[in-house]
């Protein structure tokens, strides 16, 4: 929206033959690719909104409080208020990647859900929200932006939309990755029900977020394999629920526990929770330390039972952040869109305030987006770069595929790693 609105105001704003315009200079903030591919857009929406706002003095008043009113729109507004808090350009900039390879994952995740991966081209144009490209818009242009990975086929003179041999091979690479994966995914599923409340979750849940935390398509059918961690009952509304069947006191030790261990001062450094006193109360060195417990680290584990705490009290408050934070470290990039947060608002016991209290640990979380769609960071699971500290194979599988995305023709060497 932010780049839609930088290109609107080239139109409000003509310039005369005497009139200087600054001209911004994008930033790359990725190495150069050797091969890379024209027609894939890729450029940070926070750059193509400060462009926008650097325009506003050259306008007419009338325009200007035009263009005011859309950059103030929650479409385009950033949900990191205070600006302070918005310099971790990096993290930004990996929810605009993941907004030009929309289309990829998308057409990607449905083809390979139908019996035969392809699909008439006519089909495919009205399945623009399961394909992920704007309404209105041709399916033909955003596979052309792809052209190792997708191709036209005809068939009977009728174009079609099919994977090319190459996406074919990376998709049984990927298969393969989940099998032998499958282990630790089950881990992470018995996990996420330990910390939910009942210990217990809709199957159609994890199946609408099953990307974020890596799971396979056929996920449903894998953890039927372990009668001993998992049960699948119907609930009274029809729903097929998957239930924990045993608990295991190894698992119930979360990320920010063993990082407690491993590392004291730097996990309280995450966390500060205000509490109401006086400053000038004579405290003494161990009084302050006390003090200190009470209001940095949440002493109360996400698996244990939150439900006795009264609502609205720092307790209640410290469990509920330290369930989120253990629900972002479960994720395959240790962040998650507020909406799949909001899927699991009963399983967590959210509240309204939920972006206020995310909004209060600035050290630990960073709120990425806007006011309409915004994203959740671990902050200290990332380098300075943008990168995770700690890679899942999955991830390092997707950094292949939208590499070859970004390239229009292979290589010699990228022709071997394949083959």
């Amino acid at each position: 929206m932010a780049r839609r609105l930088f290109s609107q105001t080239k139109t409000l704003f003509k310039p005369s033959s005497t009139t200087p315009i600054p001209i911004p200079i994008p930033i790359p903030t990725s190495p150069p690719n050797p091969n890379p591919n024209p027609s894939l857009p890729i450029s940070p929406s926070s750059a193509a909104l400060s462009a926008a706002e650097s325009i506003l003095p050259f306008l007419s008043c009338k325009r200007r409080k035009k263009l005011r009113k859309k950059l103030s729109s929650p479409r385009v507004a950033p949900i990191q208020r205070d600006p302070s808090y918005r310099d971790l350009h990096f993290l930004d900039a990996i929810l605009d990647r993941d907004a030009a390879f929309r289309f990829l994952s998308r057409a990607k995740s449905y083809l390979s859900s139908l019996p035969s991966p392809i699909l008439p081209l006519s089909a495919a144009g009205t399945l623009y929200r399961e394909l992920g490209f704007p309404r209105g818009r041709k399916v033909s242009k955003y596979a052309d932006r792809h052209p190792l990975l997708f191709h036209l086929p005809r068939i009977d003179s009728v174009p079609h939309l099919a994977f090319t041999p190459l996406m074919e091979s990376l998709l049984a690479e990927e298969e393969a990755l989940f099998d032998s994966l499958e282990a630790k995914r089950m881990t992470t599923i018995r996990k996420l029900l330990m910390i939910f409340v009942k210990h217990r979750v809709p199957l159609a849940k994890l199946h609408h977020c099953r990307a974020l935390f890596g799971l396979p398509a056929d996920f449903r059918d894998r953890v039927c394999k372990y009668p001993e961690f998992f049960r699948v009952v119907v609930d009274p509304d029809g729903r097929h629920v998957l239930q924990l069947e045993t608990w295991d006191d190894n698992l119930a030790a979360s990320a920010l526990e063993r990082e407690f261990m491993s590392n004291e001062v730097q996990a309280r450094k995450l966390f500060r929770f205000q509490m109401p006193h006086r400053k000038a109360l004579p405290f003494d060195e161990d009084e302050r330390k006390h003090l200190d417990k009470v209001t940095t680290f949440p002493l109360i584990s996400p698996y244990s039972d939150g439900s006795g705490l009264k609502p609205w009290t720092i307790e209640a408050e410290k469990y509920r952040v330290g369930l989120i934070h253990e629900f972002l470290s479960l994720t395959l990039e240790k962040r998650a869109w507020i909406h799949h947060i909001v899927e699991f608002k009963e399983e967590l016991c959210l509240t309204r305030r939920t972006y206020d209290m995310l909004q209060k640990q600035p050290r630990a979380f960073y709120l990425a987006g806007t006011e309409m769609n915004w994203a959740v960071f671990l902050k200290h699971a990332y380098q300075e770069d943008g990168t995770l500290i700690d890679k899942d194979p999955l991830v390092e599988f997707n950094e292949k595929l939208q590499k070859y995305a970004c390239m229009t023709k292979l290589d010699s060497l990228n022709e071997n790693t394949v083959n």
